[in-house]
């Protein structure tokens, strides 16, 4: 018998997409409960943000004790997502024309394609999205914010249709720049052909300096084009939260703000008080779902239509 490692299959380095998510609760260890500003103004949350930070100084090496499906699920995200990937997937999926269905429609459609592949809950994707609107609920945070707890997690629909999970789930950067050395396994970039291309490695690459996120294309994944399907509907706190929440770069270490303008550096308090929500209200006790629909499904109805485009 040889022996040999059986070989990763390049769609599916994770046994689970949640499996990023634990990754980064090993990263970014829960912060005492006053630190977390859940309750204030965008101010004391960005104040909290750098209390956060310096109480987190002294770090684990998360990066040599990650599992080596996470590494493997870094190396590939990190060598494919370039800026002409981003741009076809961009034209591929924003035409929002793979189907129409309700906000509460998606969530089931997701959740029997993805739940039974993670072996380490029983929780299903629904009631994962359930327990990080429950919390916001809880800490009396506006309606259009608990909606966005339910929803923030669907673009993960991605899976679904095909997609690889290096191009669902992960960190977000921007391509057509210098990557940031404050990304996770930044080395890895060594094979991005990007990093390659003189004009995509300067700070500011193909983008205007102080020129706004919205000129600038982030690695393609669930935040961008969720944000899309939903942007007409709601709030935009809540657009921020929903495209960005998975840009860690910037909003945990603090970098790229040469693209941000005044605008995007004051809606960013907003997507910092969401993270808490997104990273540490998954447990394994599960809420009911049957009982929690009807609150739910009347939220969805007073922002979003019967039917919406994906």
């Amino acid at each position: 018998m040889s022996g040999a490692a059986k070989p990763v299959d390049s769609n599916k380095p994770l046994q689970a997409l949640d499996h990023w998510e634990e990754f980064l609760k090993e990263r970014y260890p829960e912060p005492e409960p006053e630190l977390v500003g859940i309750s204030g103004g965008a101010e004391e949350d960005v104040q909290s943000e750098k209390e956060w930070k310096r109480e987190t100084t002294q770090f684990r090496d998360y990066r040599a004790e990650a599992r080596p499906s996470v590494k493997e699920f870094y190396r590939l995200n990190h060598a494919n997502q370039t800026l002409e990937f981003v741009l076809s997937k961009r034209r591929e999926f924003l035409g929002l024309n793979r189907r129409r269905m309700g906000v509460w429609e998606a969530m089931e459609y997701l959740n029997t394609l993805v739940d039974d592949s993670d072996p380490d809950t029983d929780l299903s994707q629904i009631e994962h999205n359930l327990q990080t609107a429950e919390a916001i609920r809880a800490a009396g945070h506006p309606r259009w914010f608990q909606l966005t707890g339910l929803i923030h997690d669907l673009g993960k629909i991605l899976w679904v249709w095909g997609e690889p999970q290096w191009a669902v789930v992960g960190d977000t950067f921007p391509v057509g720049c210098a990557f940031s050395d404050r990304i996770v396994f930044h080395e890895f970039f060594a094979a991005n052909p990007d990093s390659q291309v003189p004009q995509y490695q300067t700070p500011c690459g193909v983008y205007e300096p102080n020129g706004g996120l919205d000129q600038v294309n982030l690695s393609w994944g669930h935040d961008e084009y969720l944000y899309h399907v939903t942007r007409d509907y709601l709030p935009e706190e809540a657009q921020y939260m929903i495209r960005y929440h998975s840009f860690y770069p910037a909003h945990r270490e603090n970098a790229y703000t040469h693209l941000m303008n005044g605008r995007d550096l004051e809606m960013f308090a907003w997507v910092r008080r969401f993270n808490p929500f997104d990273l540490y209200s998954k447990s394994d006790q599960k809420p009911d779902a049957e009982k929690l629909k009807p609150y739910y499904m009347e939220l969805i109805a007073e922002f979003f239509p019967e039917r919406i485009r994906w």
